[in-house]
């Protein structure tokens, strides 16, 4: 198994970076161009010990308590570790001192300096210094010698000295390297090293290989070098057993060599190509730490074990410890382990009693049999080929021991056992507290949320807790002393609440502030029994709850009342409450290589309980965990993991979760992080703190808060057509919680659903017109289904404009089944508000409410008193009478869908509970025919009393004039579309007759029109009427309508102006004398005789189909938009 990389993090601003272990190994030691120290207990360490050593640090050492380090400040200063305290000035140069070492025993340092010189000094007495004076170029590096006889140094002079640190003498010196003139400009800094222990060879970095010199002889032994190698190589390092060397180049290769085979053991690539300049080998096992040239830090794991051991032969010790109950002990064991004695016990039995009848009953340490195929069945004499050739490598680092007794010395174990190589678990991680910050700081966080923060001091001086309000005016700042070491914390409009862990002598408490009480007494505390611990907490609007070790959630009111207590179905990892909703994140079961297995569960605390989320899996990066688990201000359940990925609930697609934002994007570097501490949907912003190198931010100075912009992983983002897209659905998944909030009773402003319906509106009508310009007018149709009646309108216009008939029509279909929809969903809404209004009514005689409940002809009567005369109009079907097979489509409206925020005008009173809004359309076609008629044949001329067209469009919608289908005897009835409502009266009154499709304009007496919203014929229309015939003999082969008029318009436009105008004049009068009719003749048309209308009405239907209707008035009208010129 090769060498573990880890993801390299930031540990110091951009420039050169050094690193060391300490002694143990328990810590990562790195200085940088920003002059700090960094103490570092893992690679992810996000809170490490900084010590500033001056404005730049070049290099540090750390051996027996004492780091020293080299400054800027031309000085080599010493500091205690892990304390940090400066602890005196060793010496000084005239310039910057480029790399200092400690000898084999921590008594010396040697410095090597920009002024050519070579310092060595005693760690205690600094006044004993030796000086070592013949480079002529700055000092690139130092290594002493483990015997402290020699000391090597490199040069950007070229050349590489071993002096005799007794005389300070040369002893010899390798012309070896390129010239500079300084350090920054050094094609490699040359760090070279003696191997350790018996320090028989010096390892130069020369080139493109590593150039190794024997001690006293002075002899170029050998190179190592490989063919992966491309770039000069920058610096050596040993492992502790001398048996390895690990070297790093300009652009970033790391390879690692067995020194006494040769060969090459690993190859490790930078992520990013940069040069290493920092390598250490950790002290006990095989983990290189190292740094780059642009201040990251990076770890190596499983590289090679000082004993000779392997990276492919053992598995990660910790998991081994922790699971290793999971899994057979066979399985855990590996080739390796042979070398330990303790690895495998061998029984007490003789070497001669292998037999296939004993097989059975040899055991393991465990109990459990062990397989035949892991004992070796030759004689009794054989050994391993694989232990031979370790013992006899181990042999040679040891030259007094015999040879023979060595072998014999090894444990007589046979055959490989098979290891487990299968996916390993993941430990689960541990409950926390959303906006905290880790429990071991002394300054920390406890909570930062939408309403404040707590923050927790638990130092020498003080154990106490600060809280602040965001709004002074929610409640003042407080502060509190922490004598029971409250470690948990929550905070919300009406209490702060806090909770501590059980000790020996006291019990783990629940401790609430209610500051919002009316009355005097505003804390209770309350103790869990005992062995068991609270982990997380949460407040919500009138409520508390605690989840405890126990696997229990209790229940409080925010008085301080016990409720419900109920079971969890795991160890809770967090929890959140937000008004009447408590979201509970869980440990469903054990996650695998590297991924977390966690559940939710969201429940409503309200009066009503209920249970939202079942334990639903919450869906988690891969190999990622879980950072902040919250709510939205509007109530949205959100949380992040530790990729930085931001989701939200979307409960418009069957409570799914979104991923609406990567704050990693907007990071500059690996390391960096945001801390996220609240999200809003309305305004969309995610609120968070930038945190440099870390996770999380420190409490000084005060962190300043971001915004972030939320996007949707939509694909194709840079295109204009992704961008629309995105920015459609986002609307869409952020106004969801608008839906939530109706639904459940709470107010919201009407007006923001509108500019959401708005703006997502007019995204889908620029996706449309995209899509007609790049001719994709299957996706014209798709993009329709999603709008409203009113967009679907304005879209059937664009088609007619871009000349593309075939989609017009194809949306006029869909207009068609749009309004049927509405008229349907229309009628069951006010079904239902009819009930509601029964029922909450009771036996009330008030005329308000009988109005809205009598029969059909008291709803007439009703009408007809409302003083609502003249506005005559198309019948409308009551929608609780089933007679009409056609009255699904009785009372379509312009009007888009309730579920797309329309608002019915509410200015003609309350007499008639059937009138839908102001400008209803008659429900003339039917939605069932065979071939539908284009939709702009039914389109109002005006939306002005559209409630949403309010919104949507400030200026009157312009007359749609398109281009009309084949004449039909259903187009005549279709044209009344366009005609202006009549009152609601009439339409209830007309409800009585029979199906509308029958009406004709050939039955004045049925179809009467009011003068007052009567459309006034035009000059051309009048014309053409008369000089139709003349058309027709010219042009026999038309057979379309359209074609009539396009000819009619061409006839009438080469008019003289005095003819066009006498036209025009007798259009208005014609219209004024047919209003006047019509008022004479509304009386006779309410009266209860219908049977002459429906004589007529069923002649009409019998009509043939190519028969010109009497009054084409309006598909005259229909022309001019179409053949309009600009």
């Amino acid at each position: 198994m090769p060498a573990t990389q880890k993801p390299m993090r930031y540990g110091h601003t951009e420039g050169h970076t050094d690193v060391c272990f300490d002694d143990s190994g328990s810590c990562i030691v790195t200085c940088g161009s920003d002059g700090d120290v960094r103490i570092w207990e893992d690679l992810d360490d996000d809170d490490p010990k900084s010590i500033n050593v001056g404005e730049k640090a070049y290099s540090c050492a750390l051996k027996n308590g004492k780091l020293v380090t080299a400054a800027s400040n031309n000085t080599v200063q010493v500091y205690t570790f892990p304390e940090g305290d400066p602890d005196g000035i060793l010496t000084r140069f005239t310039t910057n001192a480029n790399h200092v070492v400690f000898n084999s025993d921590g008594a010396k340092i040697a410095a090597g300096s920009g002024d050519f010189l070579v310092k060595v000094v005693d760690v205690m007495d600094c006044s004993q210094q030796k000086t070592f004076r013949g480079h002529d170029a700055p000092v690139l590096s130092l290594s002493f010698d483990p015997k402290d006889i020699f000391l090597a140094s490199a040069s950007c002079d070229g050349s590489v000295r071993v002096w005799q640190i007794s005389d300070q003498t040369c002893a010899v010196s390798w012309p070896l390297l390129q010239k500079s003139n300084d350090v920054v400009n050094a094609k490699s800094i040359c760090r070279l090293a003696w191997q350790p222990k018996s320090g028989k060879l010096l390892a130069v970095p020369v080139e493109k290989s590593v150039k190794l010199y024997r001690r006293e002889t002075w002899s170029n032994q050998f190179d190592l070098s490989d063919n992966f190698i491309s770039q000069t190589l920058n610096i050596v390092t040993w492992s502790p057993c001398g048996q390895y060397l690990a070297a790093g180049s300009i652009n970033g290769l790391i390879i690692v060599w067995n020194v006494e085979t040769r060969d090459c053991m690993e190859r490790v690539k930078h992520e990013k190509g940069y040069a290493i300049c920092g390598l250490a080998w950790h002290p006990t096992c095989g983990r290189i730490a190292y740094t780059d040239a642009e201040g990251n830090l990076g770890l190596l794991e499983n590289v090679c074990y000082p004993d000779g051991k392997t990276s492919s032969s053992k598995v990660p010790s910790r998991v081994e410890k922790d699971y290793n109950d999971l899994f057979d002990g066979d399985d855990m064991s590996n080739a390796g382990d042979f070398v330990n004695d303790n690895a495998v016990e061998t029984h007490p039995f003789s070497k001669g009693t292998f037999n296939d009848d004993e097989d059975d009953d040899i055991m393991l340490a465990s109990g459990r049999p062990r397989q035949r195929s892991h004992f070796l069945e030759d004689d009794e004499n054989s050994v391993d080929i694989t232990m031979l050739k370790t013992g006899s490598s181990l042999l040679k680092e040891e030259e007094e021991n015999d040879q023979a007794d060595g072998i014999y010395n090894l444990p007589l174990v046979t055959s490989q056992r098979p290891v487990y190589d299968g996916p390993m678990p993941t430990p689960q991680q541990k409950p926390f507290q959303s906006g905290s910050t880790p429990l071991h700081l002394t300054h920390r966080f406890m909570v930062w949320n939408s309403i404040g923060i707590i923050r927790c001091y638990n130092d020498e001086q003080d154990n106490a807790i600060d809280v602040e309000f965001h709004d002074t005016s929610i409640h003042h700042a407080t502060h509190l002393s922490n004598t029971l070491n409250y470690t948990i914390a929550d905070l919300s409009h009406e209490a702060i609440l806090l909770a501590c862990k059980s000790t020996e002598e006291l019990a783990s408490k629940l401790h609430c502030l209610h500051f919002s009480s009316w009355d005097s007494s505003k804390e209770w505390i309350v103790d869990m029994p005992q062995n068991e611990d609270i982990e997380a907490i949460c407040l919500g609007q009138g409520w508390a709850a605690a989840a405890t070790s126990a696997l229990l959630l209790r229940l409080f009111s925010i008085g301080g009342v016990q409720k419900e207590v109920f079971s969890l179905l795991g160890p809770v990892v967090s929890m959140a409450g937000h008004g009447e909703q408590l979201f509970i994140v869980y440990h469903r079961g054990t996650g695998f290589d590297g991924d977390q297995c966690l559940g939710v569960h969201l429940l409503e605390m309200g009066k009503r309980k209920r249970q939202i989320l079942h334990g639903d899996p919450l869906p988690l990066t891969r190999k990622s965990y879980l950072v902040w688990v919250g709510f939205s201000a509007e109530g949205t359940p959100c949380f992040v993991d530790s990729e930085g990925i931001v989701r939200m609930l979307n409960r418009g697609l069957g409570n799914t979760w979104t991923p609406i934002c990567n704050t990693r994007e907007h990071c500059k570097g690996k390391s960096d992080h945001y801390w996220v501490v609240g999200v809003h949907e309305n305004p969309q912003q995610l609120r968070c703190i930038p945190c440099k190198g870390s996770r999380f931010p420190p409490t000084l100075p005060r962190p300043a808060v971001a915004i972030l912009s939320f996007q949707l992983p939509y694909c194709q983002i840079a295109t204009e057509k992704g961008q629309m897209e995105e920015q459609f659905w986002r609307s869409v998944v952020f106004h969801n919680h608008l839906d939530y909030l109706a639904q459940n009773g709470y107010e919201y402003e009407e007006s923001t659903k509108n500019q959401a319906i708005k703006e997502q509106q007019e995204l889908l009508l620029k996706m449309l017109a995209l899509s007609c310009k790049m001719e994709r007018e299957f996706r014209c149709v798709e993009l329709a289904e999603l709008m409203t009646q009113n967009a679907v309108n304005l879209a059937i216009k664009y088609a007619s404009r871009s000349r593309r008939l075939i989609l017009a029509q194809r949306l006029s279909e869909l207009a068609v089944e749009k309004a049927a929809e509405l008229a349907a969903s229309q009628a069951e809404e006010e079904e239902e508000e009819n009930f509601r209004k029964k029922l909450n009514a009771g036996y009330s005689n008030s005329p308000t409410e009988w109005s809205q409940l009598r029969l059909r002809n008291q709803v007439e009567e009703a009408a007809e008193d409302a003083g609502e005369a003249g506005d005559t109009e198309e019948k409308l079907e009551l929608p609780k009478h089933g007679q009409n097979p056609f009255s699904k489509s009785s009372n379509f409206s312009d009007v888009p869908s309730v579920k797309s925020g329309a608002v019915t005008s509410s200015n003609q009173g309350r007499a008639n509970p059937f009138k839908v809004s102001a400008n209803s359309k008659e429900p003339a076609i039917s939605v069932n025919s065979a071939r539908s008629v284009n939709i702009l044949d039914n389109m109002n001329k005006s939306y002005k009393k559209s409630a949403l067209n309010r919104t949507t469009n400030d200026e009157k919608s312009p007359v749609i004039k398109p281009l009309v289908l084949k004449p039909k005897s259903k187009q005549v009835s279709a044209a009344a579309y366009f005609q202006k409502r009549t009152s609601q009266a009439d339409k209830t009154e007309e409800a009585k007759e029979e199906n509308p499709k029958n009406l004709s304009s050939e039955t004045p007496a049925i179809c009467p029109q009011d003068t007052e919203h009567q459309r006034p014929k035009t000059g051309f229309q009048m014309w053409l009427e008369e000089n139709r015939s003349n058309i027709l003999s010219d042009n026999p082969d038309f057979s379309d309508e359209a074609d009539i008029i396009k000819e009619g318009m061409l006839r009438f436009r080469v008019l003289s102006t005095e003819e066009r105008k006498a036209w025009a004049t007798k259009a208005k009068g014609g219209t004024a004398g047919d209003g006047a009719e019509a008022k004479k003749r509304k009386r006779a048309d309410q009266s209860p005789d219908t049977e002459p209308q429906k004589e007529t009405a069923k002649e009409n239907r019998n009509l043939p189909k190519k028969q010109k209707p009497l009054d084409i008035s309006t598909n005259q009208k229909l022309s001019a938009f179409a053949f309009k010129q600009e």
